[in-house]
């Protein structure tokens, strides 16, 4: 799906006769099921709507659908909510992002269903949950997540505009939907490239689609080519890169609006297929790789939506884009990578390239001392066994930068958690023959990956190392607004983030 073929989204203050597909909520408030948003006058063809929900089984249990047909061939979808809140006051004290995340889940969840209905043409799908001012933003996201399908459904004529029904009016609803409708763009725009075939998607023609999404924007690009990588010296993003005929890029963006006082460095690995190299994986490890340029993909998606924000912060990404591939030209376990700045790095297992090119992108966003650099990957499989397939984790050198990060993830009702970096974990990276080994043993392989990339980091840089490998790729079912394949995980923390250094 490119993101010119997404539906638009509109706000309204009620329902019109402009609609073919209704979503409504049904939420569990005090043990008792009662529907959300169903505006006056609607009802099924078989009676009351809340009857007919009742005897089509429908269930407030969070992201369950019912469709129900209305009259003239119109449909409502009826969507769990969850547990709501029993009275208006613990309505008032809910945590907000806790409600928003559930109007998230359930527009996204309807909007999955209402893609996937017939009709002659695009359907015009209305959804009404009973958004607040708080929860619009929400919503306009997860609609659009819902929507996403990377391979439309084949005979179905799909959404081709979305309507929120939102008792709030003026600038400040307006604003809420652009964010969220900006934030579910740029989402989707990074499922795509995640999901495009390493064939057709490498490290040129990646560097190729960066520049195409920044055109007419006030994000400014530099593309380093292997000839340019060679002469600064960018020893690690070569060496990953060397075994594949189709050669590594550095993509570097810049955002600096006028008044910025404060830098976040972001910097996101892009290897566009990894085969492991010459540690090559076993070939049921490989079915996925075409995902390991998702944290690339989501610092592209998150500096987009930052300058569609026009946030006052100066941003610096890099995406670090190589193929690692087993050749007479690859990198071998035991040479010496001299990377940019001159520290040296002895390869332990070509598997283990995502740091290599990462530390390399690091070391140069640290030359212009930002005020916080966070680096996001999909680094290890040591951090799904830890966390799961649903799980982040997140690594600081400090308190400070890990309560940044967790508190960014929680507004965006993202989960992270926090791991550790033990001190004696540097010890495993020591090396004969270099200044560090670029992996150790096989216990706790996250936190050595950590280890290493913080030694790229100068002392007093606030600095996270953002591990997406668990949910980066959803190789299950869909659910909520989370479809099968590229999730764009972590890139709504990154915009969160972010929108709090701004102030």
């Amino acid at each position: 799906m490119s993101v010119q073929s997404l539906p638009t989204v509109n706000l309204a203050a009620g329902l019109d006769d402009d609609f073919d597909v209704l979503i409504v909520g049904l939420s569990s408030t005090a043990g008792e099921d009662r529907l959300v948003g169903v505006p006056d006058g609607v009802a099924s063809t078989a009676g009351p709507l809340d009857d007919v929900a009742r005897g089509l089984g429908a269930t407030s249990k969070e992201s369950s659908t019912t469709v129900v047909p209305l009259p003239g061939g119109r449909r409502v979808v009826i969507v769990g909510l969850g547990a709501g809140d029993a009275t208006a006051e613990e309505a008032r004290r809910a945590d907000m992002a806790r409600r928003a995340e559930r109007a998230r889940r359930a527009a996204g969840a309807g909007l999955r269903v209402a893609g996937g209905l017939p009709g002659d043409a695009p359907l015009r799908v209305a959804v009404s949950l009973g958004a607040t001012a708080g929860t619009l933003q929400a919503v306009a996201e997860g609609a659009l997540l819902g929507v996403y399908n990377y391979r439309p459904a084949s005979g179905k004529p799909g959404v081709g505009a979305i309507t929120v029904i939102c008792d709030a009016a003026g600038d400040t609803a307006e604003a809420a939907l652009s964010r969220g409708v900006t934030c579910g763009t740029v989402i989707d725009q990074a499922r795509d490239w995640i999901n495009t075939p390493p064939n057709l998607l490498y490290p040129e023609s990646f560097a190729g689609l960066i520049g195409q999404a920044v055109e007419g924007t006030d994000i400014g690009v530099t593309v380093w080519d292997e000839a340019a990588l060679q002469r600064d010296g960018f020893g690690g993003i070569l060496a990953v890169g060397g075994g594949s005929a189709r050669p590594p890029r550095l993509v570097e963006l810049t955002y600096a609006p006028a008044g910025a006082d404060k830098h976040l460095a972001l910097i996101g690995k892009g290897v566009t297929f990894d085969s492991g190299g010459l540690n090559l994986k076993p070939g049921d490890s490989m079915d996925t790789m075409k995902s390991d340029m998702s944290g690339a993909a989501s610092v592209v998606a998150a500096t987009l939506a930052i300058a569609a924000a026009r946030l006052p912060l100066r941003v610096t990404t890099y995406a670090a884009l190589a193929e690692n591939m087993p050749s007479g030209s690859a990198f071998r376990a035991s040479d010496v990578m001299t990377m940019f700045g001159g520290r040296t790095v002895e390869n332990s297992n070509s598997d283990a390239e995502g740091r290599i090119v990462m530390a390399d992108a690091i070391a140069k966003a640290c030359q212009a001392n930002p005020d916080m650099v966070i680096d996001i990957a999909t680094l290890t499989g040591a951090c799904v066994v830890a966390l799961g397939e649903r799980v982040a984790g997140v690594m600081t050198r400090d308190d400070a930068s890990a309560e940044l990060v967790l508190s960014a993830a929680a507004a965006a009702g993202e989960p992270f958690w926090r791991l550790p970096i033990p001190e004696e974990t540097r010890a495993k990276l020591d090396s004969d023959v270099a200044d560090i080994k670029s992996t150790g043993d096989r216990p706790g392989g996250a936190l050595t990956a950590a280890a290493f990339l913080a030694e790229f980091v100068p002392d007093g840089v606030a600095w996270a190392h953002l591990d997406i490998a668990g949910p980066a790729f959803n190789t299950h079912e869909p659910y909520h607004y989370v479809p099968k394949g590229a999730t764009g995980a972590g890139i709504r923390t990154l915009i969160a983030l972010a929108e709090s250094m701004a102030g």
